[in-house]
């Protein structure tokens, strides 16, 4: 299946789940939202609503709502992750607030419903499943390290697959990381923590680079 990401009219939408985590509401909430009128949105051909980043930024200004901290906290690691199992989505969301790392992590559980937020979020790790229904985790992953916007994005594949089952699937893009199930959560803490610490390091030179001006 192909995607259109990047386009500026795709960039000016978001789905119902980016936008409940945007407000801080529910998801029907914020389909009740979009019934009423308070919300501008449209269907795809496909049957997916996208709604109007712009209507939910004067939804924010009308109510005096807080900026969500999923969005604006920029110094926190934002992970994606892209997982159809919902005992493994909880699993990792338990094991993430255990660890008390610096991290902002939205949940998907397709890879069509992320792929809708992605152009927005811009996160810097993606933890997607690789067998998952209608869109895979291959085709998602390879139309994300396709597009330059993603570029950097680190990418950690999770399967249950044995490495010759990937293979005879195509494989995946250089770079991608590959973590097999039963996941090794100790390699993945220190996989963020990784991350993090080389994050930090550069934004601390960076400030010593540009020292503020007093």
């Amino acid at each position: 299946m192909d995607f259109a990401i990047g386009s500026k009219g795709y960039e000016s939408y978001c789905g119902t789940s980016y936008a409940s985590k945007v407000l801080g509401i529910s998801i029907g909430t914020v389909q009740g939202l979009v019934e009423r009128g308070e919300l501008r949105a449209w269907r795809t051909n496909g049957g997916h609503r996208r709604i109007s980043l712009k209507s939910v930024q004067e939804y924010q200004h009308r109510h005096n709502l807080h900026p969500n901290v999923l969005i604006y906290g920029e110094e926190r690691l934002k992970v994606v992750v892209v997982e159809d199992d919902e005992a493994t989505r909880l699993m990792l969301q338990t094991n993430f607030d255990r660890w008390g790392l610096p991290l902002n992590v939205i949940m998907y559980a397709s890879a069509i419903e992320a792929m809708l937020d992605m152009p927005t979020l811009h996160p810097q790790v993606l933890l997607t499943d690789l067998v998952m229904p209608r869109v895979n985790g291959f085709d998602f992953i390879k139309t994300l390290t396709e597009h330059v916007s993603f570029k950097s994005m680190a990418v950690v594949a999770m399967t249950g697959l044995r490495p010759e089952q990937v293979k005879a699937k195509g494989g995946l893009p250089e770079g991608v990381q590959l973590l097999h199930k039963p996941i090794d959560l100790e390699w993945l803490r220190g996989f963020f923590g990784a991350i993090i610490s080389v994050r930090q390091i550069n934004q601390r030179l960076q400030a010593e680079k540009n020292p503020a001006t007093t």
